[in-house]
């Protein structure tokens, strides 16, 4: 299994997910910019990341089952709907943002925004770890990971979210979305946090998930860092997905 974190994040997210999942051969892929160094000349868009992807997945041993988180979601699907001969299955808890619908939220708004953007990762590359801590896990991470995820932020961690924000403003999800009914080359699955409020909600992703021929599963009363809150809940969810594919 190969999991891929997204935005603002580091592969710690996975840390409480990990022991519950039924298949131990995991590898975490850190996107560039998210917890791994930019490379010269990578501009952070959804297209170089989604080549990114490809470029990893092609140097790892079949069969892949790969999982997405956020923006690693984001860049799932892209190899779901453009280059399935790549894995066996997917599964990702961001379908409803390929939505025609979906409206990028606030803080999305805001990296999206010229000069307030900047601001706001200059703001976040400057706090204190602790602080970024504290508010990560307000948000729904548990203490040991949101310190791990804070110690990652950095400037370079800024210009990456700027970039690919930008590059994914609408109408680029909504056209991406066009793709949904490619993805079901590939058995995926759609999780869907019922207290997500970045991936636009269960009705979109419900929405999607019958374009893509995905299965559905409901992680009740879980935030957008379910994997954090409810672990067992979620790796449930993938292991049954994956029994039935042997």
């Amino acid at each position: 299994m190969v999991l891929v974190h997204g935005n603002p994040e580091t592969e710690a997210i996975w840390d409480d997910l990990v022991p519950h999942l039924s298949d131990q051969k995991i590898i975490r892929l850190s996107p560039p910019g998210f917890g791994s160094a930019l490379p010269p000349g990578f501009d952070c868009s959804v297209d170089a990341y989604r080549n990114w992807l490809v470029g990893e997945l092609g140097n790892l041993a079949q069969p892949i089952d790969l999982v997405g988180h956020d923006w690693g979601g984001g860049h799932v699907m892209r190899i779901a709907m453009d280059y399935p001969g790549l894995i066996r299955s997917w599964a990702v808890d961001i379908l409803g943002a390929f939505h025609p619908d979906y409206v990028w939220h606030d803080l999305a708004q805001t990296w999206q925004t010229p000069q307030v953007g900047e601001q706001a990762v200059a703001q976040m590359a400057s706090m204190p770890a602790e602080a970024l801590a504290r508010r990560y896990e307000s948000l729904g991470m548990t203490a040991a990971i949101a310190r791990k995820v804070a110690a990652g932020a950095n400037g370079e961690m800024g210009r990456a979210i700027l970039a690919l924000y930008r590059s994914a403003a609408q109408p680029i999800m909504r056209d991406l979305g066009i793709g949904l009914p490619r993805a079901a080359a590939k058995p995926g699955l759609a999780l869907i946090a019922t207290e997500d409020h970045y991936s636009g909600g269960q009705t979109l992703a419900r929405r999607c998930a019958e374009r893509a021929g995905a299965k559905v599963a409901i992680l009740e009363g879980a935030g957008h860092w379910w994997m954090c809150q409810q672990p067992k809940q979620g790796a449930d969810a993938i292991n049954s997905f994956l029994a039935k594919l042997n």
